[in-house]
């Protein structure tokens, strides 16, 4: 299910999920002078071989532990639902092994098959331009770039999980009790200057919406606004009492760190590692390995 295949719910001042995102968005967020600075175009590939392409896992990297530790849970449960897949971790800065290193430690003899899975979550630099770039320094590769895995239906079900977890409410059992309480969901990002990252974020608040069948607001870290206090003020200003906080990090770092202290009821944890988010990995990886570009990060807009 897309956004625009549902109709969201009335907030308690009778505006939609999509409206409240547009209002609180609108006021916070400046227009960016050039919204296609960060186009590059992805290295050319030739069609792909029947064999099966090695799956290169592409993380941004972070200094605390739990993060590397996050990201190879996760591959293990990519392996376990693809038995036999060459699955390896690169990094794109401050952990081991670089994706830079990762790439040129796949086979020279001939031309070798890869497909990078972004372990991101929206159309940033990262995905736009820093991966083409290093990925262009290797052109003994038959490659592809799958998109960043946001957004999706299977993060909003990730999502749903963490929150579950974190306290929230089943809402079959408790829709109407939920309404009378007008409960809200902050969607707790890391932040873009990318217009498009933004973007990525707000449709994937409105699937998270569908879901959970109250509002929810994206708000950001860095880069971008509203920030996480300023999306629960206006939340609260609208007539939501019971507000939390959804944090879209793929792994604990200092982003969801500062994200759960803006929390003024619950927090979920990050996505971490869990079955819905493997299964998207390898939906990305196998879209881009049948040559399924449409939103590949260099095109899209």
């Amino acid at each position: 299910m897309t956004p625009t295949d549902s109709t969201p719910d009335e907030g308690p001042l009778g505006s939609s999920h999509a409206e409240l995102i547009a209002e609180i968005a609108h006021r916070f967020t400046p227009r960016p002078s050039d919204p296609h600075r960060h186009l590059r175009a992805l290295p050319s590939r030739s069609p792909r071989r029947s064999a099966r392409p090695v799956l290169v896992a592409v993380a941004h990297g972070s200094r605390d532990p739990a993060a590397l530790a996050t990201a190879l849970r996760l591959l293990d449960q990519v392996r376990a639902q693809r038995p036999g897949l060459d699955v390896r971790l690169a990094h794109l800065d401050l952990n081991e092994p670089r994706l830079d290193e990762v790439l040129g430690d796949l086979p020279r003899s001939g031309r070798s098959d890869v497909v990078l899975v972004p372990l991101l979550l929206g159309r940033g630099f990262h995905v736009r331009v820093d991966i083409p770039e290093q990925l262009a320094r290797h052109p003994h590769l038959d490659a592809a770039v799958a998109p960043p895995l946001g957004p999706h239906p299977l993060l909003a079900e990730a999502l749903q999980v963490r929150l579950a977890e974190a306290g929230w409410d089943e809402p079959e059992t408790v829709r109407l009790r939920r309404r009378e309480a007008r409960d809200a969901v902050v969607l707790a990002a890391s932040g873009s200057r990318d217009p498009a990252s933004v973007k990525d974020a707000q449709t994937q608040a409105l699937l998270l919406a569908a879901r959970l069948h109250v509002p929810v607001v994206p708000a950001f870290v860095s880069a971008a606004a509203p920030t996480v206090t300023q999306a629960v003020a206006a939340l609260c200003a609208r007539g939501y009492r019971r507000i939390a906080v959804s944090s879209y990090f793929t792994a604990p770092g200092d982003f969801a760190r500062l994200a759960a202290g803006a929390a003024p009821w619950l927090v979920a944890a990050p996505l971490g590692a869990q079955e819905a988010m493997a299964a998207l990995v390898l939906e990305r990886f196998d879209r881009a390995a049948a040559g399924d570009r449409v939103m590949a990060a260099a095109q899209a807009v």
